[in-house]
């Protein structure tokens, strides 16, 4: 479980296929050293179990099964990228974002980021899945980011960056047209699926409607 806080950005610096997907090499001085391993990180907003950790390199390793990289961003990551990192949660830590599993539901294309003063604004395309779970001032997670639906029209929701978080994230690196993990607030998700035996009772009721007033 995270919060959305980015911890660092860390830098990939080596990947390698295998069997079940691929392997990856990160450095994060001052990050790792805190890492214990078969922990638990959220990198760019995937949870991952870190091992090989390095502290006097400050590096680390992480797989991704093709599962994963099919579901995310992560099968682009090459040497050179940057990433948002965010230890687990722990038991007292404070809640300063919102609840964030790192379990992405779908990727999001940026379709403009735009910058009025000191704040920059993207707006994001969001998968289907994400869309409809998504309200205007709720919370979302962006590439691992905690932030807030300030504006949604359709399928785009825009979010506002401050500076301490443009200076602390890798958000400098996004372009219209790049893609981003998306996770769709997790309260929504339940709440959608409580709500599915009553959707479709509705569902079969106005089918039902229409047909008697066809005849």
């Amino acid at each position: 479980m995270f919060t959305g806080l980015v911890e660092t950005v860390g830098r990939i610096t080596g990947r390698e296929e295998f069997e079940k997907g691929m392997r990856f090499r990160l450095s994060a001085p001052g990050f790792a050293d805190r890492l214990e391993e078969g922990e638990s990180v959220a990198i760019d907003g995937v949870c991952h179990t870190v091992f090989g950790v390095d502290g006097a390199e400050g590096s680390f390793s992480f797989e991704s099964i093709r599962t994963t990289l099919s579901r995310t961003t992560l099968g682009s990551f090459e040497p050179g990228r940057e990433v948002n990192l965010e230890r687990a949660i722990r038991a007292g830590d404070p809640m300063g974002g919102h609840i964030v599993q790192g379990h992405v539901d779908g990727t999001g294309e940026l379709t403009e980021v735009e910058s009025a003063g000191e704040t920059v604004f993207l707006r994001v395309r969001l998968p289907e899945e994400v869309r409809r779970l998504t309200v205007l001032y709720g919370s979302i997670a962006i590439d691992g980011i905690s932030l807030t639906v300030n504006r949604l029209e359709g399928d785009v929701a825009e979010v506002a960056i401050i500076p301490y978080t443009f200076q602390h994230t890798n958000v400098g690196r996004l372009r219209s047209g790049s893609q981003v993990n998306i996770e769709a607030d997790m309260i929504g998700k339940y709440v959608d699926r409580l709500l599915e035996p009553y959707q479709a009772i509705a569902a079969t009721a106005a089918g039902a409607a229409r047909r008697t007033q066809s005849k």
